[in-house]
């Protein structure tokens, strides 16, 4: 059986690491070689492309980190849960959802993103 709660968790914790060689394996665990990221404001393949992702958000947000809100639903290869980011310990700036799809091997082979509440200064 898939536990769903935990690859949002495995998936937050990799946007939230931000040592590069730390958030670089986090990657790679978390996706297939050959995965692709796509929201509203990116569209990106490959483990280097994601992993790059991930540090110009948090050059754009620094000290913010990625929160789960509510629960995971998920069922077959697919997941979807909502996520919150913002300074610890606020109300989150940005809320999004994402969908994800699971490879056989468990790794997250897609993921689409959706930007529920973003600042206008975003």
């Amino acid at each position: 059986m898939t536990d769903y709660q935990r690859i949002a968790r495995d998936y937050l914790a990799a946007w939230n690491e931000t040592a590069p060689e730390a958030r670089r394996a986090a990657v790679e665990r978390v996706w297939t070689d050959d995965a692709r990221y796509a929201d509203p404001l990116a569209d990106v393949t490959g483990h280097d492309q994601i992993d790059g992702l991930i540090a110009a958000a948090q050059g754009q947000f620094p000290g913010f980190a990625f929160t789960q809100v509510g629960e995971v639903d998920g069922h077959h290869d697919q997941a979807r849960f909502t996520w919150g980011l913002g300074p610890a310990g606020a109300e989150p700036v940005v809320i999004g959802s994402d969908v994800v799809t699971l490879a056989d091997d468990g790794r997250i082979s897609l993921v689409l993103g959706f930007l529920d509440q973003v600042p206008a200064a975003a």
